[in-house]
């Protein structure tokens, strides 16, 4: 009795730091989201300035491609969470819960998790290269920060490495038959 209390405990906890992980790649992904506007608004204003007024400002273009990139590899864990991101589902989707458990499961151990280390692994040098140094732009009215863009992945992976555990916690959970605690992943916060 005092083992299953304790293996009912650790379930628990697990699916507290699901919870976490998952409220936490919820509210960055709706912080993030803003820059889309953002990104939208500034390149109106280039265009106006360049084909109204005859004006131009790299620094802008550039804010552009810093924010696309922002945008989609610090959202990665909000969209892995909301399942938005693409995939061949001919047969996922139709598949019953512990099948989709199985499937995201192993996904997440053998592909997503050490795809996303093996990133990591091999760009840890080249974003601290580039701190070194505080590299910036090679244009010189450029953004002088290509050391911040370039540790956005960086966080590209941690985000996705944390979302891949909480996915395992909601396979586990979901295999060993305690869906009542899986957190429930909504678009108002989770």
């Amino acid at each position: 009795a005092k083992k299953a209390a304790q293996g009912e405990s650790t379930m628990q906890a697990l699916a507290s730091l699901s919870a976490v992980i998952n409220r936490f790649n919820n509210a960055v992904g709706k912080w993030i989201a803003w820059l889309a506007l953002v990104m939208v608004l500034i390149q109106f204003a280039v265009v106006v300035m360049r084909y109204i007024f005859g004006l131009g400002s790299i620094m802008m273009q550039e804010s552009i491609i810093y924010m696309h990139a922002i945008l989609f590899m610090v959202g990665a864990g909000y969209t892995l969470m909301h399942e938005g991101h693409v995939r061949v589902d001919i047969f996922y989707r139709e598949a019953s819960p512990r099948t989709k458990a199985i499937v995201d499961l192993g996904g997440a151990l053998f592909f997503l998790i050490p795809v996303a280390l093996l990133i990591w692994i091999y760009s840890w040098q080249y974003v601290v290269s580039s701190w070194e140094v505080l590299e910036g732009s090679k244009e010189t009215s450029g953004i002088p920060a290509v050391f911040l863009l370039k540790s956005v992945i960086l966080m590209f992976c941690g985000l996705v490495i944390a979302q891949g555990v909480s996915m395992i916690i909601a396979s586990v959970l979901r295999l060993t038959g305690r869906e009542t605690l899986i957190p429930e992943v909504r678009e108002d916060g989770v």
